[in-house]
């Protein structure tokens, strides 16, 4: 169950009601007349079934509660009602496959930001994965690509191109290039440093390494990982189950590639940097494509189900305070 609180202008407030009353889905509402402070207005809160918020959220927005008011939304870990058990069997579909669209866009506007502790993240994860390419170690790659922060504008971009915001992909694909350029300038003048301490030599990176060679060898398998991965990643993200992400980070090579590619440049093996280049491009547009591909098919089935679903009726019982 997702717990909905509004702020509402006072003239607006019956109309809300009514809305949540009729939504399917809906339990506990309460509403509390004058609550309000800033803005001033009804504070209105009801529970609201996974599966039904995204619609709730829609028609609110369509009402302008967003503007005039707020609507604030959080998860609920635990509800014991038997109005709330009754609110999740009558609402259309599983909660573990709803999309709550805003929520996925606000998220991943949040986490496709320029910032600095995300090209730090970035950095770090692209030079622990250069230690890791140097040594032919397969536990720093795969450190590496935990520590990544990558997945979020890829997300990003997947999100904004079924949403059509343009401006979401904009600052998505910054965050995406810019990090990744920034981060890569960073490990080639790490490898430099390592170098001139003796740390790192060219036959590191010219010797065999069945461990990490693969970085810079890309193949079809590659894509097929990180399609699989987007996959994966992006219904993660659609259904709070937030902890696959940790399998989706070390499963792809973006960071491991970037990190080849930025030391190979470093000491002049352009056959490595253009192989790496390949492989970060590979797994990147499967990564997209798949959470793009991910995201239609829900809004698609979304959209079935809201053709099937049972009609409105009353949640149990509101308290006016």
């Amino acid at each position: 169950m997702l717990h909905l609180r509004l702020i509402v202008p006072a003239d607006t407030t019956d109309e809300v009601v009514s809305l949540l009353e009729s939504t399917v889905g809906t339990a506990h509402l309460v509403v509390l007349p004058g609550a309000a402070r800033s803005p001033a207005g009804d504070v209105v809160m009801c529970d609201v079934a996974r599966e039904a918020g995204d619609e709730l959220i829609g028609a609110l927005r369509r009402l302008g509660i967003d503007r005039s008011g707020s609507i604030t939304m959080e998860n609920m870990e635990l509800t014991l009602s038997d109005h709330a058990d009754r609110a999740e069997e009558e609402a259309p579909g599983d909660g573990a496959d709803a999309v709550l669209w805003e929520e996925l866009t606000e998220a991943t506007h949040e986490e496709s930001t320029f910032s600095v502790t995300y090209v730090s993240f970035l950095a770090l994860a692209t030079m622990l994965a250069a230690c890791g390419v140097m040594l032919d170690n397969a536990v720093l790659i795969v450190g590496a690509m935990a520590v990544g922060p990558e997945f979020g504008p890829l997300a990003g971009i997947s999100t904004a191109l079924v949403q059509r915001a343009p401006r979401l992909v904009a600052r998505s694909l910054w965050a995406l290039i810019g990090g990744f350029a920034l981060a890569m300038i960073i490990t080639a003048g790490f490898a430099w440093l390592m170098d001139a301490f003796g740390l790192f030599n060219s036959d590191m990176i010219d010797k065999p390494r069945p461990n990490t060679g693969f970085i810079w060898h890309p193949d079809w398998m590659s894509f097929v990982v990180a399609f699989l991965a987007g996959v994966a990643g992006t219904l993660s993200l659609t259904s709070a189950k937030s902890g696959a992400l940790i399998g989706v980070a070390i499963s792809v090579t973006t960071v491991p590639a970037a990190a080849n590619a930025a030391v190979a440049f470093s000491y002049s093996d352009y056959q490595q940097t253009v192989g790496s280049g390949q492989q970060l491009l590979a797994n990147l547009g499967g990564i997209i494509l798949a959470g793009t591909l991910t995201l239609l098919l829900q809004k698609g089935l979304l959209r079935f189900r809201r053709t099937r679903k049972p009609p409105a009726s009353t949640p149990g019982a509101s308290v006016r305070a």
